[in-house]
């Protein structure tokens, strides 16, 4: 068993299924809730780290990134999706997914560097997600919408972002608030990673998401959990696009160990 410390750290995470092996022995002491929730909790300094999409750390310069560890592809992801029914040329409005910046600004930068510049919208509810003709999703909705029956064609965002640059993509990071002494934070999630890590089979074997082979591959394939040189040149790369496309203003990403 951990020791968790009784609690001294306040820490947020997401419940999307990607997210399980990070926080692996620590569950009782997360407040679990969507990215964007996790955002406005961490700007309240509500919580001392939270698992945010990484453009919450790029757009605000409060945070630094727990080094080593990220939500990452090489290639494809599966749970960041466009769904269209029209060539995306004729796209004028795409609605999206409000849940995370990241991957509405990802798809930004994308469409951008074909000189695509559609609207973009909030999704009013997952129900209407199967009557738009261009819908981003992300997470484990992402996943439904895609093993359930639907008229649409899919673009995983990972695939994409990696054909065009040749480079893995971070979705998520740990932020840490500044102006706090946080080593034994810092201790706490580097060790609750390895311990996702160490049990990983373990966690593909018994969550209830889905079927053992979907989970088998996603979080043992499609996702990593890493964070090295090439994701550091991944966020450098979209750190320089969201700057090209005027999506910032972007602020260079702090990594503590």
């Amino acid at each position: 068993m951990m020791d968790t410390g009784q609690n001294k750290f306040r820490i947020g995470s997401v419940q999307y299924l990607n997210a399980v092996p990070l926080t692996r022995g620590i569950e009782s002491e997360i407040v679990f809730t969507t990215p964007a929730r996790l955002a406005e909790m961490l700007q309240r300094d509500e919580l001392d780290a939270a698992l945010v999409s990484i453009t919450e750390v790029l757009l605000n310069d409060r945070y630094d990134i727990l080094d080593g560890i990220a939500i990452a592809s090489l290639g494809e992801v599966y749970s960041v999706i466009l769904a269209h029914k029209k060539p995306i040329a004729d796209a004028t409005v795409i609605f999206c997914d409000s849940a995370s910046l990241t991957s509405v600004n990802l798809l930004k930068v994308l469409l951008a560097e074909k000189n695509l510049f559609p609207q973009f919208k909030p999704l009013e509810n997952y129900a209407a997600a199967s009557e738009r003709d261009f819908v981003l999703l992300i997470g484990d909705r992402a996943i439904d919408f895609q093993r359930a029956s639907h008229a649409h064609e899919i673009v995983d965002l990972g695939s994409v972002w990696t054909e065009t640059t040749n480079l893995p993509f971070v979705y998520a990071v740990w932020a840490l608030r500044r102006g706090m002494e946080n080593k034994e934070l810092r201790r706490e999630l580097r060790e609750a990673k390895s311990f996702g890590m160490e049990t990983l089979d373990y966690i593909i074997e018994t969550r209830e998401e889905y079927d053992e082979a979907f989970r088998r591959d996603y979080l043992g394939w499609q996702i990593h959990y890493h964070l090295a040189s090439d994701e550091k040149r991944g966020i450098e790369k979209f750190c320089n696009l969201l700057k090209k496309h005027n999506l910032g203003p972007v602020f260079e990403p702090k990594f503590v160990s």
